[in-house]
């Protein structure tokens, strides 16, 4: 016990105040936290071995694990399906095609830096590439005033859609690993490819289908209890109950978690909890100590020893097919007006998605082998790190250049 107590002393302080120095420096606190995990997992480089143990404790990795399971719970309860099913075609193209092409691109740096590796580490290495975290992209539309413009509507809008299409990719990618390849070589691999998907696009739609037709009336009955947290405490076993049947199938648990978010996206909380209370406001304690811990611990396992060789031109290769593969999701906008190369900036950043399934490669194994090496993780993470702190300067450069733009197109010739 008070080596546990030391353990979470050492990363929620670390992740409190990576997380203020990024957002002083305008940045997202989530890249605080990761940046204070690859400090604290460098100390023993300067000679401190206290805190080394940390990146491998069993306990701290369940919590992590339980932390990456709320913060997919937030994100499916903050999704709304009537939006998801309102957004236009070019918000459903830039989606599509937003997660295609980092996967073809990354797929492509796979083979050819890393040659002789399994075909499955390639694959990963591209499904890292295709969620976009739009957080970032969110906060500077917002500051300087362009969520309602076409692309802003657009860039969130595909937000929506990436994120289920991304979780998607995930559990096909966690599957063929669990799975195997099966005895067929490539037609196995395909079938299996096939198997996996079909089992992952059944398990949303069954969750959404029966979710939605029993969810309301289970928490109108629980409510009806009248005892102190019943409601909250029946959200959480929804969202645990559905993350331990996505395991149960061989789907990655935040799967479930992010399904059973959708579903209770349709519960109307405020009127079942007490005072108008809201599920997500109810879930911050929880979840501001428990994903911060999942971050800092992804920081940790960060081998700083490992960048040297290999992992810095990977890093720098999986960057740039991160940058240019969201620009060609730009080329997908086909509203009238909308500025393709600012939604393909508005495209650019991983965040935690990235993070989510970099840490899934560490603990999924094939023939014996972690599917990501320590190398290849340090270079996805530098990846996130870039790719998030690219964006904001980026969109800011676009926005004013259209507004300069637009400017010297109303002013009056001499």
């Amino acid at each position: 016990m008070a080596n546990l107590l030391l353990a979470l002393l050492a990363l929620l302080a670390a992740a409190k105040v990576g997380g203020i120095a990024a957002e002083r420096l305008r940045q997202p606190p989530v890249l605080g936290e990761l940046l204070a995990g690859v400090v604290l997992g460098a100390l023993p480089l300067a000679g401190v071995h206290g805190l080394a143990w940390v990146a491998h404790d069993r306990v701290i990795e369940s919590l992590a694990e339980l932390g990456v399971i709320l913060l997919l719970f937030e994100v499916g309860l903050a999704t709304r399906l009537a939006e998801l099913m309102r957004v236009g075609l070019s918000a459903f193209l830039v989606a599509l095609v937003g997660v295609l092409a980092p996967m073809a691109l990354g797929y492509g740096v796979g083979l050819w830096l890393l040659p002789g590796r399994h075909h499955y580490v390639p694959l990963f290495l591209g499904a890292t590439l295709s969620a976009t975290s739009v957080g970032i992209t969110a906060r500077v539309l917002k500051d300087l005033n362009k969520v309602s413009s076409p692309e802003g509507q657009i860039i969130l809008g595909a937000a929506l859609v990436d994120d289920v299409l991304g979780l998607m990719v995930l559990a096909v990618m966690v599957g063929l690993t669990r799975t195997g390849e099966g005895a067929g070589g490539g037609g196995g691999t395909l079938a299996t490819l096939a198997e996996v998907g079909a089992k992952a696009v059944g398990f949303l739609l069954g969750a959404m289908v029966l979710g939605r037709a029993f969810a309301p009336r289970l928490f109108r009955l629980g409510a009806r209890l009248k005892a102190h947290g019943v409601v909250f405490t029946l959200a959480l076993l929804f969202c645990l109950g559905l993350s331990w049947l996505a395991g149960l199938v061989g789907l990655a648990p935040i799967v479930g978690a992010f399904a059973a978010g959708l579903v209770l996206e349709g519960v109307p909380f405020e009127s079942l909890l007490p005072s108008g209370d809201r599920l997500e406001e109810l879930l911050l304690p929880l979840s501001t100590v428990l994903v911060p811990i999942f971050f800092v611990r992804m920081g940790l396992e960060v081998n700083l020893a490992q960048m040297g060789g290999g992992s810095i031109p990977l890093a720098l290769s999986l960057t740039a097919a991160a940058v240019l593969s969201k620009q060609v999701c730009g080329l997908a906008v086909v509203s009238q007006g909308a500025d393709r190369l600012m939604v393909g900036l508005g495209m650019i950043p991983r965040g935690e998605v990235g993070l989510i399934f970099a840490g899934l490669g560490l603990t999924l194994v094939e023939r014996g082998t972690p599917v990501l090496g320590e190398s290849e993780f340090a270079a996805v993470v530098t990846m996130v790190v870039l790719t998030t702190l690219l964006t904001p300067p980026l969109l800011r450069w676009r926005i004013r250049w259209r507004e300069r733009e637009a400017a010297r197109a109303i002013e009056p010739e001499p």
